[in-house]
């Protein structure tokens, strides 16, 4: 899959900008807040129908504006696609396939697989169980709908449970009928996360040592609540319990995706470099198995990878991203060192922009192939 274009109005720091993109390595380069991050954060919103941080819609709308948009032409199994986002104050967002708004923005979801590497990676390793749970989610909802559908499904119930709890309803007849949706859910996520664990456990190992090489030992392990029970039990033995708490205290709404380093938990015993190097990793792994699981390639977006690495883990990173593994990828660095030297690696048309306060203009654009690439490395732009 290739984005060829996108136009963006309004986004964050971005007033206008319409930017045309090279089919392999397009770079962006400029100093911190200039808003090289929001141009790869409006591409993720096209995939995701909203921004890589968590945050409401208003706050994607330009300080001052009354709405935002963004549109992208995208060439996918050959076969062009164009997708648009608008979100007025105030008002739902519309997202729109060819013309045509969705009915559902779940329907939208795995379309245009993307991977996102980010310093908000970190989330991962040091953050809550919240964080682990939705890289999982995220990772098979692309490649399987029904997980998806599941997900929506194990969620509405339990809302509604929660509910029935804090108004503290005590009808035996109507927690069951609302656990045994729950119970269907929760039944399916929970093998489809055990299958994934143990599939992309592997991949990720490889990726690992080959940005931090084979001294360290790795691992990933699923912990669950149905690992050694039902859902149906959970629910049962514990809800006396939740009408305590006010809320539902087990389920698979509580898994965790345990980071480990060895014998330990990485959280607790990794250093900066070393957390850095595994989220890195995750992300690798997770762009190689939707790779694999969709006949259609992600893109990849690296936002400011090679800060508070050693030389040597950036060298190794620069080796990765410069394989033939991977399809489109966006890049963004304050430093151009890093970004010449992928270049120079890979071969066909590369593209490199230079981003000041929001705006790339017509003139820091430069478009070039690999035998340009010695020649343009030392343009002063």
């Amino acid at each position: 899959m290739i984005l060829r274009n996108i136009s963006i109005l309004n986004y964050k720091n971005v007033a206008e900008a319409h930017l045309d993109f090279s089919p392999n390595v397009n770079c962006l380069i400029g100093d911190n807040g200039m808003g090289k991050t929001n141009i790869l954060d409006a591409i993720y919103y096209l995939s995701f129908c909203k921004g890589y941080i968590n945050q409401s819609d208003a706050s994607v709308i330009r300080h001052g504006e009354p709405f935002m948009m963004l549109q992208g032409k995208y060439t996918r199994r050959d076969v062009d696609e164009d997708i648009s986002v608008s979100l007025q104050r105030g008002k739902r967002k519309v997202v729109r396939r060819g013309g045509k708004e969705y009915q559902r923005l779940s329907q939208h979801i795995g379309l245009l697989p993307l991977v996102m590497v980010s310093p908000m990676d970190w989330d991962l390793i040091r953050g809550a169980s919240e964080e682990r749970r939705r890289f999982m989610d995220q990772i098979i909802s692309q490649g399987n709908p029904e997980y998806l559908d599941a997900l929506i499904k194990y969620n509405k119930a339990l809302e509604q449970r929660n509910s029935m709890i804090r108004r503290d309803f005590r009808d035996a007849l109507l927690y069951e009928t609302v656990e045994a949706a729950m119970c269907d859910a929760a039944q399916r996520l929970h093998e489809a996360r055990r299958q994934w664990v143990e599939v992309f456990t592997p991949i990720f190992m490889d990726y690992y040592h080959a940005v931090a090489g084979d001294g360290e030992q790795v691992s990933l392990c699923y912990d669950s609540v149905l690992n050694g029970s039902t859902m149906h039990d959970v629910l049962a033995a514990n809800r006396e319990r939740d009408m305590v708490l006010g809320y539902t205290s087990r389920g698979v709404h509580r898994d965790d995706l345990e980071l480990m380093l060895g014998d330990h938990s990485m959280r607790r015993t990794g250093s900066q470099g070393q957390c850095k190097t595994y989220t890195i990793a995750l992300r690798m792994a997770q762009y190689e198995f939707l790779r694999k699981a969709s006949p259609t390639t992600p893109i990849l977006l690296l936002d400011d990878i090679f800060d508070k690495l050693d030389a040597k883990r950036v060298e190794r990173i620069v080796d990765v991203v410069s394989s033939d593994r991977f399809g489109q990828i966006f890049i963004t660095d304050t430093n151009r060192t890093h970004l010449d030297e992928i270049m120079h690696r890979l071969q066909g048309e590369h593209c490199m922009m230079v981003v000041r306060d929001g705006m790339v203009n017509d003139d820091d654009a430069l478009r070039y192939d690999d035998d340009d690439v010695n020649s343009n490395s030392n343009l002063d732009i």
